[in-house]
């Protein structure tokens, strides 16, 4: 890598006797200062508006809370799919109904604990500002027991890192600034992220990500960190009224965008550019979750419907029914435990499900069996975004 400087984002500065370059981030916010012209103000409000649909849709909904579980597993797998892994939305709903019973694959693992880092972080919201001290409390969690426990999970970095290149840092895509310079640089940025200067809480969201990815102060899980960062901001100043938005099945689509974008805040100064794309990606992925609600509210009176003309024993399909658009994979015991109903009068209703083609067992076992509510996980992981062109 040659010698660069774009003081606008920061510097690229030789490391003696090391062979490389690393980058010194610039302080935020940019100076000279985001141009915010017509079209910049344009993509903010439109990312705004779109946030404002979604939380009235939200409303609307006759349990927003289990319409926010979904989307908070929702991400957990989408932004552990573009570490690497292969698990699914199915995997994760079957692990939790506990059909996995020898413990999970490292892979779902990996998903699960996505999910615990990000209702803890969302809890310490409440009490607590959004802090260094949080990201690394969030970072023990996303991994515990699974790939990077060996990483020194909530702390940061005492050695260098970098992506891409091969097992040295000689030939690597980027090398974030060397520990005692990352130190310094996540002091600017915790004094960023508290500062109260006016600023459109969307784009100092879209700045404070792209900053902690070029920091990249952890030796492993950097990606998912920055990602929960952007949910976790915008509920801590309130722009989410619920933790509603999340963004990795944008960057997941776009991913070499996401890359080149960040790369040419560094190399370029370009944050006009990485801010055009992020805040399209918040108006999208808000966009996409109204839909979803929409879709929901439409699969649940169909199928509510439905049930109460077509099950035997309708109170007994209406409890089922909430029961499954909560956890839509499950074992008839575990609903027989949550719900106080019969074991019996569930195995009924689950049978008469059966035929009108809601439910499917998945394990093809005579015992232990597990069902899916398939209409509801195809609604779930179906991609909004290719249809209707």
């Amino acid at each position: 890598m040659g010698e660069k400087a774009c003081f606008r984002s920061g510097t690229y500065v030789r490391q003696p006797l090391k062979g490389y370059s690393a980058f010194i981030p610039a302080p935020l916010p940019p100076e000279p200062p985001l141009r915010m012209d017509a079209e910049m103000r344009a993509l903010v409000s439109d990312a705004d508006r779109a946030i404002g649909r979604l939380d009235g849709v939200t409303e609307l909904l006759p349990s927003p809370d289990w319409f926010v579980a979904m989307y908070v597993r929702k991400e957990a797998v989408y932004s552990a799919q573009i570490e690497g892994t292969q698990a699914s939305l199915t995997d994760l709903f079957e692990f939790e109904a506990e059909a996995l019973r020898k413990g999970a694959a490292p892979d779902v693992q990996e998903v699960v604990n996505y999910v615990r880092a990000m209702n803890y972080g969302l809890d310490r919201l409440q009490k607590l500002p959004l802090s260094l001290r949080l990201m690394r409390e969030i970072h023990s969690i996303l991994l515990e027991d699974v790939r990077g426990n060996d990483k020194e999970p909530g702390e940061f970095r005492k050695s260098q890192n970098w992506i891409g290149g091969g097992p040295g840092p000689a030939n690597a895509v980027y090398i974030p600034p060397p520990p005692q310079e990352m130190l310094a640089a996540l002091g600017q940025f915790e004094l960023f992220l508290h500062d109260t200067s006016p600023m459109e809480p969307l784009v100092k969201c879209g700045l404070t990500h792209s900053q902690f990815e070029t920091i990249h102060p952890f030796l492993d899980g950097n990606g998912r960190i920055g990602r929960l960062l952007i949910v976790f901001f915008l509920c801590w100043r309130g722009v989410l009224r619920r933790p509603l938005l999340y963004i990795s099945d944008y960057l997941k689509r776009n991913h070499y965008e996401y890359n080149d974008r960040l790369q040419r805040v560094r190399d370029e100064g370009d944050w006009e550019g990485w801010m055009a794309f992020f805040l399209k990606g918040v108006r999208s992925v808000a966009l996409e979750a109204t839909e979803r609600a929409r879709r929901i509210l439409s699969l649940q009176k169909e199928h509510r419907d439905l049930v109460q003309s077509k099950a035997p024993g309708p109170a007994t399909a209406g409890v089922l029914l909430d029961y499954m658009f909560e956890r839509p994979v499950f074992t008839i015991p575990k609903v027989t435990e949550m719900t106080g109903k019969s074991y019996q009068s569930i195995r009924n209703t689950v049978g008469a499900f059966e035929k009108l083609n809601l439910l499917k067992e998945i394990t093809g076992y005579r015992r232990n069996r597990v069902y899916a509510y398939e209409p509801y996980l195809d609604l779930l992981e179906r991609d909004l975004s290719e249809e209707d062109g």
